[in-house]
């Protein structure tokens, strides 16, 4: 796949994350927005921000797991995992 293929297909994806109605654990949400944070920040001082502490501490910890990836591989990740649990 090319990176333009990546970046469609992850814009797709996005969209049909953002679009479902779907209700998912907290697990789920959390890799999402993991692998979505390290396919868009492109920083590694990106603070998760909310008014709960327990909260952050758990994005926090989702990030750290994936800080290793690469923007491409993240892209990938976040596809494969909407692939996986949202069907059109």
């Amino acid at each position: 796949m090319t990176s333009e293929e990546i970046d469609r297909k992850f814009d797709e994806a996005y969209e049909k994350a953002c679009n479902t109605s779907k209700k998912f654990p907290p697990d789920l949400m959390l890799k999402l927005y993991a692998y979505y944070k390290q396919a868009t920040e492109h920083t590694a001082a990106y603070m998760p921000s909310g008014n709960s502490d327990v909260k952050n501490a758990f994005k926090l910890n989702a990030l750290l797991q994936v800080k290793g990836m690469s923007v491409e591989e993240a892209k990938k990740a976040y596809i494969e995992l909407v692939e996986e649990h949202i069907s059109d």
